[in-house]
Formats: structure tokens, C-alpha cells, sequence
């Protein structure tokens, strides 16, 4: 049974590799990756980047291609399981989109939260969600300017994100203590099966996971009851490799480096990498990076570019801000150094938060476009930020989809398109992963083979 993932920011794809990235859902490229053999299809959606309204609609747009292409095909919707891929530090619209697909592709027995995503410390214990062992609402991403959140009990935070329309005490929960004993004994599989068979009424679900096991052994019990039930998922990315139930990569690191674009005379061109994403984790991470002498740093001025962006006419004061940005790359790289292009790290204020993400959408194309006016040059991109990434495969280089080849380390995964035009690889950096040297490790990574 294929997996059809509703990615809301590129990076989603993080524990699997081998499949298809769709950017566009028209009926062509629908139909190209139904006829893959990958178990899974990934849809980036980057609604984690809209508004709610315009993420619904969104939502509802994607929904409908789907069941227009279903008809067409002959397929029902019934014959796929749907995850809702979100923040495994639970930024998003975590509660209104498996919602909406809920009204479009439902209807479900029951809706599951599963924020665990193991490979980045985030695990939840007795229904609480935590980040390396501290819960997550006490960390930055908590405080979040426009998806922040109150609690780390994840019932309550449903309760808080649905505004009282999903009531904390009628969501059931999945203890590690239930998963322990559907692992370890037949007895207690068994009383999984029972519990997941009498789900009803698309019920909220909240489901712990400290180890591999807690997701596997549901993922187990789940693909047994799905021949009588339907269920909705809304997950960060460990329950998606739980579920499809891949093997080991048989690519390894060396394979996946080694994707970099090469000039005439077969020698590896420079990199470039991309620092949109304003969380300060992303921020620690650029400071170590800079301090590398191999790479230099290239600040693109966000509070110019928002005076550019409000003028009636502003072409021509972008097409010179571009002007001096693509010769001070062209600078760096006559210089053997790896241009860094980041975003000033001020945060701007704006009216209303639909205006500051409006803004951000802007700002990532200008970097987007930018970058692909000097991709001929490059053998490689590391992009930092997933609205960032997102865009730069969207806009920058115009791909209906790129196919996921693996990851270089846990969670950073390396994407490809078969373009003809921008023939090099795409490193997507999640905004929250890692430590304060992980880009520094990246690039390093990236670096190894010349």
C-alpha cells in the first residue's frame, strides 16, 4: 500500500530515501510517480509557510488533483495511507490540516499524533513532547512568533490548537508501556490490534515513542487493521520510515557526496550554501560556519529588501541589489572559498503575521533566483530553512519534482532532479536540526571529496 505524505516544508523526508518529492501535482507528474515502485510519495505542500486560510486552500487545491487523478485511474481513495508530516518541534498548522484532510480524503476511524522524530532527540513520554529531554514549549520553538504554543502535553496542545473544538480529555493515548508489551509479547500485540480495532469517529490519538520499536511495533499493528480501518496521520518524519518499512540505504555517504556536479576536465565544482531560516539554533549554526576560512559569508540585507519590495516599481532596485550580490559570489569563488549566503539576522515586525509570512515568501525567492542565476558555477547547494529550500526548488529551478537519494547525516537528506539544466544536488538543513556545529559538519561532509 503506497504512503502519500502531505509534506508541509521540504525536509519531511528525512528518514527515507528512493522516493519521489512532487512540487507540482498536475496530472502528468501524479501519474509518473504512481507508477514508481517507492512506497512512498512525498507532496511538499510548505503550507508551513500560508496563513490558515491560505493553507487550507491549499490543502483542499492538493485534495481535489488527487481524487480527480484517483477517478480517472480507477484507484480509491481507500487503497493509501495518508500522513500530514509536520514540525517534530510542533510548529505548523499541526491540528487544521489533518482536519481538512480529513474532510477531503476521509472518512478516518481515527487521527494520530506522533511528533516523535528520534533522529533529532524529540521524543514524547507519558504525553508529554520533549526536545532532547527538555519539553518543547520551554525552548524557542515554543516561542515561536506565529506558531508558538503553551504546553508540551500534547493533548492539551491539541485542545489549545483546535480552540477548544478538540476537547484534552476525549483524546485517547498510547503509552510506551502498551507498545513495551506489544513488542515483547503476543498478548499485548494482540491487545494493540484490540485497542486500534475500536477506533471510531476519527478520534484523536496520542502516541509516545522513546525508541525505534515504540513506532515500529505500531506500524505493525496499524498494517494489520488497516484492512477494516482507516486511519490519518499526523507525524514528523520517524514514523514514516516505521511505516513503509524501507531497508538500509545501500547508498552510502561516500555515494551520495559524490553527486556533485562536475566541470569539463571532471574536477568537482565549489558549493554554495543558503541560510534563510531565522530560529536561533540556525543563527548559532551560521556564526561557527563563518568562522570556517574555507567559506565566506555574504549577508543579503533584509531591511533594504523590504523597502525594495514596498516601492510601486522596485525591478530595477532588485535587479541592482542582485547585480552587487552575484558579483561579490563571483568574487569569492575567484578566490577558492565557498560563498555562504545568508539573510541579515534582525527580525523584522510587521502589521499582522499573514504580512511577515508574505514577506518571507519574497525574501526566499529572491535567494531563490539569485542563486539560479549562478548555478552553472556550482557543484552542490547546502540550503538552511525549509521555506527557504522549498522555494529554491520551486521557483529558483522551476522542478515539478526532485527524487530523494539519502541522507549524508541523520536527518539531512540530499534530493536530485534529473534536469538536464541544473544538474547538481540539493542538501535541504531543517531550521531546527542539530547542534551549533551540524552546518559545519555538513559542509565538511560535503567538502570531503574533491
Amino acid at each position: 500500500m503506497k504512503i502519500i505524505i502531505f509534506d508541509d516544508d521540504p525536509t519531511g523526508s528525512q528518514t527515507v530515501y528512493g522516493c519521489p518529492l512532487l512540487l507540482n501535482w498536475d496530472e502528468q507528474t501524479l501519474e509518473k510517480v504512481f507508477n514508481q515502485s517507492s512506497p512512498l510519495i512525498f507532496i511538499l505542500a510548505n503550507t508551513r509557510s500560508l496563513s490558515s486560510v491560505l493553507a487550507v486552500k491549499k490543502t483542499r487545491e492538493i485534495c481535489s488533483s488527487i481524487k480527480k487523478f484517483f477517478l480517472r485511474q480507477g484507484y480509491s481513495k481507500d487503497d493509501f495511507f495518508y500522513i500530514s508530516r509536520g514540525d517534530s518541534t510542533l510548529r505548523g498548522h499541526g491540528v487544521l490540516e489533518p482536519e481538512i484532510l480529513a474532510e477531503e480524503l476521509g472518512p478516518f476511524h481515527a487521527t494520530f499524533h506522533i511528533p516523535a522524530f528520534l533522529e533529532g532527540g524529540r521524543t514524547t513520554e507519558n504525553g508529554i513532547h520533549y526536545l532532547n529531554g527538555i519539553p518543547v514549549h520551554t525552548t524557542d520553538f515554543g516561542r515561536d512568533n506565529i506558531f508558538g504554543f503553551s504546553t508540551s502535553d500534547l493533548a492539551k496542545w491539541i485542545e489549545e490548537k483546535s480552540f477548544g473544538k478538540i476537547q484534552a480529555k476525549n483524546i485517547l493515548h498510547i503509552e510506551i508501556k502498551q507498545l513495551d508489551m506489544a513488542f515483547n509479547t503476543t498478548c499485548g500485540f494482540k491487545s494493540l490490534l484490540t485497542f486500534l480495532s475500536n477506533l471510531e469517529n476519527n478520534i484523536s490519538v496520542v502516541v509516545d515513542a522513546k525508541l525505534p520499536h515504540h513506532l515500529e511495533t505500531l506500524a505493525r499493528a496499524i498494517k494489520v487493521v488497516s484492512k477494516e480501518k482507516r486511519f490519518l496521520f499526523r507525524t514528523a518524519a520517524s514514523f514514516i520510515n516505521s511505516l513503509s518499512g524501507l531497508p538500509t540505504n545501500p547508498k552510502g555517504t561516500i555515494d551520495l557526496v559524490s553527486l556533485k556536479s562536475k566541470n569539463n576536465q571532471s574536477e568537482y565544482k565549489p558549493g554554495l550554501i543558503m541560510v534563510g531560516s531565522h530560529v536561533k539554533l540556525a543563527t548559532d549554526q551560521l556564526e561557527v560556519l563563518l568562522k570556517d576560512k574555507s567559506c565566506e559569508g555574504l549577508e543579503i540585507p533584509v531591511s533594504k529588501l523590504a523597502n525594495i519590495f514596498s516601492l510601486e516599481d522596485c525591478k530595477e532596485a532588485i535587479l541592482e541589489l542582485e547585480g552587487i550580490l552575484l558579483s561579490k559570489i563571483d568574487d569569492i569563488l575567484s578566490r577558492k572559498k565557498v560563498p555562504v549566503l545568508y539573510t541579515s539576522r534582525e527580525e523584522m515586525k510587521f502589521p499582522s503575521c499573514s504580512e511577515r509570512m508574505n514577506f518571507g515568501l519574497e525574501l526566499a525567492e529572491f535567494m531563490a533566483i539569485l542563486v539560479r542565476k549562478i548555478t552553472n558555477q556550482l557543484g552542490y547547494i547546502i540550503s538552511k530553512g525549509g521555506i527557504t529550500t522549498q522555494i529554491l526548488l520551486q521557483k529558483g529551478f522551476n522542478f515539478n519534482q526532485v527524487d530523494l537519494k539519502g541522507q549524508i547525516l541523520p536527518g539531512l537528506s540530499i534530493v536530485k532532479s534529473n534536469s538536464d539544466q541544473y544538474d547538481l544536488p540539493v542538501v535541504t538543513f531543517p531550521g531546527n536540526l542539530g547542534n551549533e556545529k551540524k552546518l559545519l559538519e555538513a559542509f565538511k561532509l560535503m567538502e570531503s571529496i574533491s
